[in-house]
């Protein structure tokens, strides 16, 4: 569990320091970020999913990206001033580069298996 958090914390750290519109600071903050990020995508994204699908639905699809988009600025809210997103854009850039950069890690560094 505890290196799950150090490489999400790690590709957070990668992502913002990637993107301009994104900022971590200081750097450390980035484990609060994978903390919340992780709370929010694994409890209040299924919901919002939910109540958004005939939207999904009718954009193929395509809406997923403005709700990750949205829990990434949920999330730049509560961690607020120390995690910051510019606007909507800068915040769907993020979960796609995130997404691409937790990839790559996780392919590097394959999670042990027990």
């Amino acid at each position: 569990m505890i290196t799950r958090l150090f490489f999400s914390a790690l590709a957070v750290l990668i992502t913002a320091y990637t993107l301009d519109g994104v900022t971590v600071d200081p750097w450390w903050w980035a484990v609060v970020v994978a903390i919340v990020l992780g709370f929010v995508n694994a409890c209040i994204k299924p919901l919002v999913k939910l109540l958004a699908l005939p939207i999904n639905l009718l954009t193929l699809g395509l809406f997923t990206f403005v709700i990750n988009g949205l829990m990434v600025m949920l999330c730049s809210w509560v961690v607020k001033p120390h995690f910051e997103v510019e606007n909507l854009w800068w915040a769907m850039g993020f979960s796609i580069v995130l997404t691409l950069v937790s990839w790559l890690l996780h392919l590097f560094f394959p999670p042990k298996k027990k």
